[in-house]
């Protein structure tokens, strides 16, 4: 061949038709030692011999493209959960890979390859919101390890697309693992779970994501059982790597690695927290600790061939991507910027926030008509647009607040006033507040409290928070208790709007309001889904994905990671609202349960059905949960264990009949050495509208179907 031809041959690292391994192989070796270690942190230089561009794997899509710009703005995870809708998630995870898409490709026509410009996005936050008091917890799918799972796959699998050769994004199952709060603790930390709550409450989401195939998974900032999450065996060696088979990267948290020896203090310095971390199996440093791997090889810490062990799972990370290939070859490359933020895009995240809205209590007075003579609109967050936002989100350039979409929402003739009420969380001026006596001049009254991201959110990330993002008391704001106790004397129907990222204890907000409705941070389009649902133009389907307790005090200590006394699994205290809890305007009823068998034996699996009636004139879109309460004898058995669920249309005045299929897992329980075993003896199946428990009937919610079962 000549000398011309073979110089125009491509390197084999950029055919795009050849093998994967191959092509990983082919760059590795052609890369010099300092080539291979910048690699292996979050932003990547140009290997400009080799045509290997920049890099910065730093992005994030919490619940929509994050801070990069114009973005949809979809409601906050935490409400996406409560829509408990696969479909609807994993559609919404689906917008947010398109957007990506249509951002990076207009990047890089611009020459730009930064920070939050690439298509690695550390999402989703899968963790266990054990603790309402945790400021991140608005980042998760609440406190139930099924439904995190579910939903989290639904998010994974919507960004990372079905296309069989390429990643239309790469997603990210977040911190691995034991890590909820507290945010000012977390750097130098150490859970101490049970082996039985390892197992039974922090591990399975993640087990289950990444048997659905999540690109990565991201370590916690803590040590878990002494060791540092972003280097521990136990979690990256034994579980994620040998008993789950993972094999994609592991990128640590940001700054992760220097607390292994500034806070935790397991090494000595950064090029032996360096070592460590490569060596345990953390590919990716977030952070710049990962340079001192240079030290580190020449001290005998490390070798370059296990360097080059994490250098091949990020770069088949890369080639998944189609970063080294031809745009033509790339199916999402010609996605066109035009689609951010779109009408069709913001009608989804408008509907998403209205199926993430919970209904917690209303005596008829919803849903309002649009042709009131008059309503009064106050309360802190009613005109706020950062209570629509959460954390780690986009920029909209029309933000939609709540008092907009009910102003925007009733008929012409019907005076809407607005007044702030009072203020968020500081004390109350002294003097006249005519908020009072104008609720008392209005029909209706719909007040808006609750919290905003000043007051919870992530280390550093928050201003109000006077524990660096999370809350000491999960109360209401005691100016809002009193400004609420002083309405309510003067407002002739009082409605009640909470926003907020988690569980707010208001008992005092339930026994005043007229009704109750949670909407968290419901994203851009938030205005207008609250009043579709006020309006009765939406029949609201949220279910509360969290417990919420009535008191502070109903809750063990927040450093404290056993689960006795947490969630709807593992505490006796009556909450004020219980998990999966929500009403509707429709007038649901379950019938009576049929199970497939009595017994069950083996590996057998059973059938269950039940039938839902809707006598009401509403359609009704139902989140129906399967639970299975297990012999009470079992020790430590948790009260009742989430298995299944469907979200499912009942039409008004018909029914329609629903089943799960529940294998013999489903009957499992996790025994003292974190081992699932079988749990022979009588377990009950519930299936309804909450959490098994007397509170949500007493609330209002229809009386759930019940089974029982044997198992030999």
């Amino acid at each position: 061949m000549p000398q011309r031809a073979l110089q125009a041959a491509p390197l084999p690292f950029l055919d795009p038709d050849l093998p994967l391994a191959r092509r990983v192989d082919d760059l590795v070796a052609r890369l010099t030692l300092p080539e291979k270690i910048n690699q292996l942190l979050h932003e990547n230089n140009a290997v400009e011999r080799l045509g290997v561009p920049a890099y910065n794997w730093w992005n994030e899509a919490c619940h929509g493209v994050g801070r990069n710009g114009r973005a949809t703005i979809f409601p906050q995870v935490i409400g996406l959960a409560a829509t408990w809708d696969r479909a609807l998630v994993r559609q919404v995870a689906g917008i947010i890979a398109d957007e990506a898409r249509a951002k990076h490709h207009a990047a890089l026509a611009a020459g730009r390859r930064g920070q939050y410009q690439g298509l690695t996005f550390w999402t989703p936050n899968v963790n266990i919101f054990r603790d309402p008091r945790w400021g991140r917890g608005q980042e998760t799918f609440g406190e139930d390890p099924h439904l995190t799972g579910a939903l989290g796959t639904a998010m994974v699998r919507g960004l990372q697309g079905d296309h069989p050769h390429y990643l239309k994004t790469a997603a990210c199952a977040k911190h691995f693992a034991v890590h909820s709060g507290p945010e000012q603790a977390r750097h130098g930390f150490d859970a101490q779970p049970t082996p039985k709550d390892l197992h039974e409450t922090y591990l399975p989401a993640f087990e289950q994501l990444v048997r659905a195939g999540v690109e990565a998974v991201m370590g916690a900032y803590n040590r878990v059982l002494g060791e540092p999450a972003c280097g521990s065996k136990l979690l990256l060696g034994e579980i994620l790597r040998k008993r789950w088979g993972f094999t994609g990267h592991v990128v640590s948290d940001c700054g992760a690695i220097d607390d292994f020896h500034q806070h935790h203090r397991v090494t000595k310095d950064a090029a032996a927290s360096a070592a460590l971390a490569v060596k345990n199996g953390c590919d990716l440093n977030c952070g710049c600790t990962y340079h001192d791997l240079v030290v580190a090889v020449r001290q005998g810490l490390i070798t370059e061939a296990e360097i080059e062990t994490a250098l091949r799972r990020l770069l088949a990370t890369k080639f998944k991507l189609g970063l080294f290939d031809p745009p033509a070859r790339v199916p999402w490359s010609g996605t066109l910027p035009a689609i951010i933020d779109s009408p069709a895009h913001r009608a989804l995240a408008r509907e998403a926030a209205a199926a993430s809205i919970v209904l917690l209590k209303n005596n008829g007075v919803l849903p309002l008509r649009r042709d009131h003579e008059s309503l009064l609109v106050t309360g802190p967050t009613a005109a706020s647009t950062t209570a629509l936002l959460g954390n780690y989100f986009g920029i909209s350039p029309r933000l939609v607040t709540i008092v907009e979409g009910i102003t925007g929402r009733v008929t012409e003739g019907c005076r809407v006033v607005y007044r702030t009420g009072c203020p968020l969380s500081s004390p109350m001026s002294p003097g006249v507040n005519y908020t009072y006596s104008t609720a008392a001049e209005n029909e209706i009254t719909v007040a808006v409290l609750g919290l905003d991201p000043s007051l919870e959110g992530e280390e550093g990330d928050t201003v109000a928070s006077p524990t660096g993002g999370d809350r000491d008391t999960i109360e209401l704001p005691p100016v809002q208790r009193d400004f609420l106790v002083e309405l309510r004397q003067h407002a002739k129907k009082l409605v009640v709007v909470l926003t907020g990222g988690g569980a707010l204890a208001v008992p005092e907000v339930h026994e005043l309001a007229d009704a109750v409705l949670q909407v968290w941070y419901p994203g851009c389009e938030g205005g207008h889904a609250v009043a579709d649902v006020l309006f009765g133009e939406v029949n609201p389907s949220g279910k509360l994905p969290v417990t919420v307790p009535r008191r502070t005090a109903d809750l063990p200590p927040f450093e404290d990671y056993h689960l006795r006394g947490r969630t709807y699994r593992f505490t006796g205290i009556e909450p004020l609202y219980p998990f999966g809890f929500g009403l509707s305007y429709g007038q649901l009823a379950y019938g009576a349960l049929q199970l497939s068998a009595a017994k069950l034996a083996g590996d057998q699996e059973v059938t269950v059905r039940t039938t839902l009636a809707n006598a009401g004139t509403h359609p009704v879109n139902e989140a129906v949960q399967c639970y299975v309460q297990p012999p009470r004898d079992f020790p430590d058995a948790p009260l009742a264990t989430l298995v299944d669920f469907q979200k499912i249309t009942v039409p008004a005045r018909s029914s329609v009949e629903v089943s799960f299929r529940l294998p013999a897992a489903a009957f499992a329980q996790v025994d003292a050495a974190g081992r699932r075993v079988r749990a022979p003896g009588r377990h009950r199946i519930v299936v309804g509208s909450a959490s098994p428990g007397p509170r949500a009937q007493a609330l209002g919610a229809p009386a759930p179907a019940t089974a029982e079962i044997t198992l030999a």
